[in-house]
């Protein structure tokens, strides 16, 4: 997997931490010599389309928005987006200059809800809930929560307020939205579980008999972990020892911990709902829905 790819698989933005858990430092150094991956202060990488998205709204008189706005704002994203996301007046006719490269979206902005051609970080996550699905929404508010630029009592506030198409989604995510979530790979993971009616707590604490643990998600009274394993290769002799003894004691303890990698979390959602359907159904002594293929990788 080349450093891009990394970058990309972590939402757009990477620190140097984060890398070099995959790759050398040569190859990090490479990657922005060659031009595939920009340095933005000291520790920060990106992708080249996110460090010159704003260039396509000044060329447009529009507004930089939705995931490109996220980007712009340092957030992470559940996918990086091809197109720069740039919106421009609802009554704007016919644009006669090259949209290629670009996802025009039509909407008004007030004088309050931009700053240099960029929507505001509260429009952003707004703009985000009413339009896109549920769990790249929810990914974009989580780090939007995380980074500090937008309050969750704010985003409340304002979602309690919207109205037109997608204002219940907009509620929605301002409802589940959480600076707990750790990247987002937890945060689609989170929004899976919440589509099909568990509410779990983000970074849940469980505790038992000489155990404590830190788990993607939770819930105490179901006796439920639910965690992502991300891309990354933890591989070591020591890290898989202690990996066994974690789970192992989760199962002594009566916890039922379900695990997903991140291909099936990003990639196999309609399996991933089902194992989480059908562990409801075996929980309550009704009938399993059926499962539905899922695509494994094929043996080297």
């Amino acid at each position: 997997m080349s450093v891009a790819q990394t970058i990309e698989r972590l939402g757009g933005w990477a620190t140097r931490r984060e890398l070099r858990k995959v790759h050398p430092r040569r190859a990090i150094e490479r990657a922005v010599v060659e031009g595939s991956v920009v340095k933005v202060g000291r520790f920060r990488f990106t992708a080249p389309t996110t460090a010159k998205a704003l260039q396509h709204a000044v060329r447009l008189d529009g507004h930089l928005s939705h995931l490109s706005a996220a980007l712009h704002h340092g957030w992470k994203v559940k996918t990086v987006p091809t197109d720069t996301w740039v919106t421009i007046p609802r009554k704007r006719g016919a644009l006669d200059c090259d949209t290629a490269g670009v996802h025009v979206h039509r909407s008004d902005v007030g004088p309050d809800e931009s700053r240099d051609r960029v929507t505001t970080p509260l429009r952003t996550v707004l703009d985000c809930a009413r339009t896109l699905p549920f769990d790249e929404a929810l990914t974009v508010a989580d780090s939007a929560l995380r980074s500090g630029k937008v309050d969750r009592d704010e985003l409340r506030a304002a979602a309690a307020k919207a109205a037109g198409p997608g204002s219940v989604q907009v509620r929605r995510v301002a409802r589940h939205a959480s600076a707990k979530a750790a990247n987002p790979l937890e945060s689609v993971l989170r929004a899976l579980t919440i589509e099909v009616g568990l509410e779990l707590t983000p970074q849940l604490q469980v505790a038992e008999s000489g155990m404590f643990a830190v788990v993607d998600l939770g819930n105490e009274d179901l006796l439920l972990i639910v965690e992502a394993e991300g891309y990354e290769t933890h591989g070591t002799r020591k890290g898989l020892r202690r990996d066994c003894v974690r789970h192992t004691e989760f199962a002594v303890f009566g916890w039922t911990s379900l695990r997903y990698a991140y291909e099936d979390v990003m990639f196999e959602q309609e399996w991933l709902r089902w194992t989480l359907l059908a562990w409801l159904a075996h929980r309550a002594g009704t009938n399993k829905p059926a499962c539905p293929k899922h695509v494994l990788p094929r043996a080297a």
